[in-house]
């Protein structure tokens, strides 16, 4: 390879739509880029993402990397048309770490049906606070011995499938409370706290021979109090790869965050992550960003500012990885969502269904009971609702329970009529569920949900993500926790209050529910 090229194996790189731009394939076709990294943006149908996929393998002078985030549960970029799975925390809940490795695999190979090798999971986060807006039910849970469990069960999934992992965020995203697309987040106190608590999960995706580590955008000041863990050789030459003795592929998060671009912008941010010790950068969104990194690092290259050595080190993890994960063999097609895949989804979704106050009667509800769900909309995935037969909770509920109906209050300034429609109705139902979405980052709709059952004691609470808001809300007369509102962990909600089943799964964040 040039130096260009080499350069350009460095980089990966997002872009809009369903078909890969031309000057994308231009980059791929001289080496400019070292792959290509997938959002929801660029996902119609299975068939069009691997013809996507194949155009870019095909283009490519050299074997690429294709990435997405594809976590399961609140993280996935593949939801319509694929197999959707719970995430991490309903995956701990159900304290089975064969089934997060049977997940992991089934996500696997559905990844490699579409010809994309690599995938930016597990997160290796330990949700310390309840009040991270990032982390949440990504992660496992707060036990960090828990958390390692569930990042190696889902890193030998992934192996079996052969797509390459990330264990992300090092050395840690959970004990912020600032979220790092928006700002740059600090952590400050004793390096102890870390050393006991965050990186036990690294450790051990790190003796299961995780293939690549992505760091975080979070400034851990007794570390580094002038770069954040991206940036900094303290982090990333001196813990990572000093202490921890890690020598496989570091990536990014995307570079594009404003908790880099608002203090370093594009190209510098580049050159300072590479000095630090990262090997392969990931631009997400914008042309102009990725353009500018790649011109910045070849400046720094040319003039000595990075060394060849330097480089050359990069070239032969990132080499290592591609060829590890080339996908030789892949599945068909056909295995994306089927019968088997979705079989077991809801298997685990049930698993990490967690009923923190049981009912006084079992079933809650039968098929003729009259029920009302107020259900909190915020935050919804793209693909959750149809605009003419409402969220996927709503479609479900009514499909199990033909007599239900559903208010559903997407915003603040919704309240109102659905409080109006609320009292309406108050004749016309037997049994009211309300479902919340973090209520407890959201006052006014822990405020909402807290009036309406205040009105009506016997209510069922449905905590659809973190189960924090059963902290905030009290006198539920039931309370149910899905651990994430992915499809099968809908359904498994839903299943559960009419009696299919009585969940099992066991609360992994600290619980202590309000009276």
């Amino acid at each position: 390879m040039t130096l260009k090229e080499k350069i350009g194996q460095m980089l990966m790189v997002g872009f809009d739509g369903a078909v890969a731009p031309s000057y994308l394939l231009d980059w791929l076709g001289s080496g400019r880029i070292g792959g290509v990294y997938l959002f929801a943006r660029n996902v119609e149908s299975p068939a069009q993402v691997k013809q996507l996929v194949d155009s870019c393998h095909n283009a490519a002078k050299y074997p690429i990397l294709v990435g997405i985030d594809q976590e399961g549960g609140t993280v996935a970029r593949l939801r319509a048309g694929f197999s959707e799975s719970p995430g991490a925390m309903a995956l701990g809940a159900s304290r089975d770490t064969q089934l997060a490795e049977d997940i992991a695999f089934m996500i696997g190979r559905e990844l490699a049906a579409l010809g994309i090798n690599w995938n930016f999971a597990p997160v290796a986060d330990v949700a310390h606070n309840s009040a991270n807006p990032s982390v949440g039910t990504r992660s496992a849970g707060v036990d960090k011995d828990l958390v390692k469990d569930f990042v190696i069960a889902q890193i030998k999934g992934f192996e079996r499938a052969g797509v390459a992992s990330t264990a992300k965020h090092f050395p840690g995203l959970g004990n912020t409370e600032i979220d790092t697309h928006e700002a740059l987040a600090r952590v400050s106190g004793s390096l102890r706290y870390l050393y006991e608590e965050d990186l036990i999960p690294f450790r051990g995706a790190i003796s299961a021979n995780v293939p690549c580590i992505m760091t975080s955008h979070v400034m851990f000041e007794e570390l580094d109090d002038r770069y954040p863990a991206s940036l900094s050789p303290r982090v990333i030459d001196g813990l990572l790869r000093g202490r921890l003795g890690y020598d496989r592929a570091v990536c990014t998060d995307c570079m594009e965050m404003k908790a880099i671009t608002d203090g370093w912008g594009a190209g510098e941010s580049a050159v300072l992550a590479v000095l630090a010790g990262v090997d392969i950068l990931l631009f997400s969104h914008s042309r102009a960003g990725q353009e500018a990194a790649y011109d910045t690092l070849l400046g720094a290259a040319e003039s000595g500012r990075i060394s060849t050595e330097r480089i050359d080190k990069s070239i032969a993890r990132i080499g290592a990885i591609k060829r590890r994960y080339q996908l030789d063999d892949r599945p068909p097609l056909e295995i994306v969502a089927c019968e088997a895949h979705r079989s077991l989804a809801r298997k685990a979704a049930r698993a990490g269904t967690v009923l923190m106050r049981p009912p006084e009667r079992w079933p809650i509800t039968r098929q003729q009971s009259r029920v009302l769900c107020i259900e909190f909309a915020t935050q919804l995935f793209s693909s959750e609702e149809d605009q003419d037969c409402g969220t996927a909770l709503s479609r479900y509920l009514r499909k199990r329970l033909p007599h239900a109906e559903s208010l559903i209050v997407r915003s603040k300034s919704e309240l109102d009529s659905m409080l109006a429609q609320a009292e309406s109705l108050d004749a016309a139902w037997e049994i009211l569920i309300i479902a919340t979405r973090n209520a407890h980052l959201m006052p006014w709709q822990a405020q909402a949900a807290q009036a309406a059952i205040d009105r009506h004691p016997g209510a069922v609470l449905l905590c659809l993500r973190d189960p924090y808001d059963a902290k905030v809300i009290s006198d539920a007369s039931v309370i149910l926790c899905s651990n994430g509102d992915s499809a099968p962990s809908l359904e498994a909600a839903v299943d559960a209050i009419c009696g299919d089943y009585t969940p099992g799964g066991m609360p992994t964040v600290n619980l202590e529910l309000a009276e």
